[in-house]
């Protein structure tokens, strides 16, 4: 039986738990890396942050918490007397904050940007608006906020059985990625887990099987990234693929199958095949194994924030830390790079 592969040590913050003695799934304490990376993001100023489209009241909610717990300085973009009355029947003051009048949700995302170009915002926020609708604004040749990488969505999954977070991508924005666009998901992925304190993420590049298979394009896509890494096309990270989704994250399974690997059994970071395969893994998690799920966008000039009305407050202030901190990690020049594509 092989022997199982020395893990890099994360920070003290996000140090997985300790061995049980078995393989079977052990529910952990939940939500321990959350409070560090709290703690870690409101130790610095919070950062202007435009909020496209807040005209109701989880839009707002999600703003003015994030606010409250010392994150961002909301600048609310929108058909004003919308804001004002989703804020009136939601009980929240608002006067704090800028208000930014536009007529309707397209103009919301357009103005947004532009706050972002200008300088005055250093995050952008969704509010009640479609998310294509914000994207097509950052997309933008001419006006929005693309850089030489392609843009790419990652989950942070908070999973009760599982010892550390859990990075997965891409499950809401790019549809079917080509091998190009795989290599700016994956950096894109590791550049947010650094920023979130793994000093070097484990990326595990997910397929149906283990094995290079010319019949599975997404196992061949998994051996020409993991050798872009060797040769430096890939940095900060540590990958292996392909894998499939229980060799990525259970030691046990690794062993069964004789993967020797400093990746399987316990990946940071789970690449899928598609955007399908990503949607229907974070909603498993989320739905079957309980798991918390917070959301941003990564790749353009400054992280995107995306929230749900049915995300929970925690949710919430979770994706705006992590946003923070992979913005805080941009000015220091360790954060977003650039790479072909966008």
């Amino acid at each position: 039986m092989p022997t199982e592969p020395t893990r890099p040590e994360h920070p003290a913050d996000l140090r997985p738990a300790p061995a049980t003695g078995n393989d079977d799934p052990v529910e952990h304490p939940r939500h321990a890396w959350f409070a560090a990376l709290l703690a870690r993001a409101q130790a610095t100023p919070p950062l202007p942050t435009a909020v496209a489209h807040p005209c109701d009241a989880a839009a707002l909610a999600a703003a003015v918490e994030a606010a409250r717990a010392g994150l961002i300085v909301p600048i609310l973009v929108g058909p004003e007397p919308r804001i004002r009355q989703a804020a009136a029947a939601a009980g929240m003051d608002i006067t704090p904050y800028r208000l930014v009048p536009v007529p309707h949700s397209h103009a919301a995302a357009a103005r947004a940007v532009a706050l972002v170009r200008a300088g005055e915002a250093r995050l952008l926020m969704k509010g009640s608006l479609h998310t294509d609708e914000l994207l097509h604004a950052v997309l933008a040749d001419a006006t929005g906020l693309r850089t030489e990488r392609h843009i790419s969505h990652v989950y942070l999954m908070d999973v009760p059985t599982y010892p550390r977070p859990l990075l997965i991508t891409d499950a809401a924005v790019n549809i079917a990625p080509d091998l190009a666009t795989k290599r700016d998901i994956v950096q894109n992925a590791i550049d947010l887990a650094r920023a979130m304190g793994i000093a070097t993420p484990l990326v595990a590049i997910l397929s149906a099987v283990e094995t290079v298979n010319p019949r599975i394009p997404s196992t061949i896509d998994a051996a020409a990234l993991c050798k872009m890494a060797d040769r430096g096309q890939i940095t900060g990270g540590i990958l292996d693929g392909p894998l499939a989704f229980d060799n990525a994250i259970s030691p046990a399974a690794a062993r069964e199958k004789g993967i020797t690997s400093p990746v399987a059994g316990q990946a940071d970071i789970l690449v899928v095949p598609d955007l399908e395969a990503g949607n229907m893994l974070a909603k498993q998690l989320t739905f079957l194994a309980r798991a918390d799920a917070a959301g941003v966008v990564v790749g353009a000039r400054v992280p995107i924030i995306l929230t749900s009305r049915a995300d929970s407050n925690r949710t919430r202030i979770a994706s705006c830390a992590v946003a923070a901190l992979l913005a805080r990690r941009t000015d220091t020049g360790n954060g977003t790079g650039a790479s072909p594509g966008g």
